[in-house]
């Protein structure tokens, strides 16, 4: 792999993606490769993007929303990128507390009927 540009190949193998998952990612304007006649090369601004848009989908962000974000750094610059992040993350903190209560209710569900369960057949 090289320093400054990255082939396609080597972009999946860093990031552990599929061919499939990067050819996507360009389709839908999230990245932008340099293109020389049919191969595409990724250089350092590609690779901090697809940084972020894998640490944004980890934490359950969805494409669109990912690539809105992106977009305000180019047209308005590092700091209304940063306010925007903070709401998104705030947003994004909420419904996974929700996510987190209603994974725990259902557990706390399942635990009770197993112990009923277990208790009905005496174990």
């Amino acid at each position: 792999m090289t320093a400054t540009r990255l082939s396609f190949k080597e972009m999946c193998a860093k990031f552990e993606v599929t061919p499939r998952t990067l050819r996507y990612y360009e389709y839908i304007e999230l990245l932008e490769p340099e293109r020389d006649g049919r191969s595409r090369f990724y250089g350092p601004r590609e690779v901090a993007r697809m940084k972020l848009i894998l640490r944004g989908r980890k934490f359950g962000f969805q494409l669109e929303e990912l690539r809105q974000w992106l977009l305000i750094y180019e047209k308005e610059g590092t700091e209304a990128q940063m306010r925007v992040w903070i709401e998104m993350a705030d947003r994004q903190m909420e419904e996974l507390r929700e996510q987190r209560r209603q994974l725990d209710e259902a557990m706390d569900e399942l635990q009770r009927l197993r112990d009923e369960t277990a208790e009905s057949l005496g174990l």
